[in-house]
């Protein structure tokens, strides 16, 4: 790397100072939201004895990867809403595009795990326990793991090679590749098309993967009881709006020659900030399995909470009743 610029100027959304309260307010309720979120699922997942089968196990870590990925990217955002001058070294913006692209890759691969069980579960039902077993899923995700890091290990490696010279300014919220090509001191085309050889291919051919594995599955319920159909329609049209509102925004931004939009921020906040969100209520929500847990984890919470009063009440007239008694 042979770059003179040691530090960056993230533009942000907006420099009014009005929208700049308006950006730290929202999306810092929208932040909290996201890990209180996705936090539930991960509490109700691992103490649920209901919630073991496979679906939840890939549930569980799209939850983790959904917050760690708000947490890449959403703590600056709010942070530079609030501030002047809102920079980051050059060691931090390379770490931040490392990790956006490595948990949002194994969002994807998570994704595309989910939709192979639903099809398993449909599709082949008798054959599912012995598909799915617990050593394949586990198998799976580690292959997922891999896969994430060496994708973003691509994009780092890629991102070092580029030299800057000149504006440090980063027209964007956080350190992505494309604005970071834009300040780069070289012809960018043949990085642009590594680019999207890489992460646009990545998002391309999983959403077709997705879409063909949803299509069969529709298929084969033409096969199924009246109940059946329902229970597998809810469950694959959860997964089919995060799918859809993940993969738009992310095939919109990383296919395409090295060209800018007024709107590319905007298109941007839908998958790095706005699916997050998204996914624990649209699990939660349609979700009858995952309330039930809700309800428990709830009901235990304040049967203990009750407990305690009433241990301190007992003391408390005790105390009252025995007052040189300690």
């Amino acid at each position: 790397m042979n770059s003179s610029v040691t530090e960056f100027i993230l533009f942000g959304l907006t420099q009014d100072p009005v929208k700049q309260k308006a950006v730290f307010g929202v999306f810092l309720i929208v932040y909290l939201a996201t890990l209180l979120g996705n936090f539930l699922i991960l509490v109700t997942i691992k103490t649920s004895k209901t919630l073991g089968s496979p679906m939840y196990f890939f549930l569980f870590y799209l939850s983790f990867s959904d917050a760690c990925l708000s947490t890449t990217i959403a703590p600056r955002l709010i942070v530079g809403a609030i501030t002047q001058k809102n920079t980051i070294s050059y060691n931090e913006c390379m770490t931040q595009v490392f990790a956006a692209h490595f948990f949002g890759c194994l969002e994807i691969f998570v994704l595309i795990l989910m939709a192979f069980d639903r099809y398993i579960a449909i599709c082949k039902p008798l054959r599912y326990t012995t598909i799915m077993s617990q050593h394949v899923c586990s198998v799976l995700m580690i292959l997922s793991w891999v896969g994430s890091c060496i994708h973003s290990s691509a994009q780092i490696f890629l991102a070092l090679r580029l030299p800057f010279c000149g504006s440090n300014v980063i027209d964007h919220y956080f350190c992505d590749f494309q604005p970071l090509l834009k300040l780069a001191c070289m012809d960018t085309y043949v990085i642009n098309l590594l680019l999207v050889s890489n992460s646009g291919a990545i998002c391309t051919v999983s959403f077709i993967i997705l879409l063909m594995s949803y299509v069969v599955i529709l298929y084969s319920l033409r096969n199924h009881s009246a109940e059946g159909r329902r229970k597998a329609l809810s469950t694959c049209t959860s997964h089919f709006i995060v799918v859809v509102l993940f993969f738009g925004p992310c095939i919109f931004i990383y296919t395409r020659p090295p060209t800018t939009f007024p709107i590319d921020k905007m298109v941007a906040v839908f998958y790095t900030i706005g699916t997050p969100l998204l996914n624990p209520l649209i699990y939660t929500l349609r979700n009858v399995e995952v309330k039930n847990s809700y309800r428990k984890i709830f009901k235990v919470f304040i049967t203990w909470e009750r407990k305690e009063e009433a241990e301190w009440e007992f003391l408390g007239n005790w105390n009252n009743v025995h007052p040189g008694i300690n």
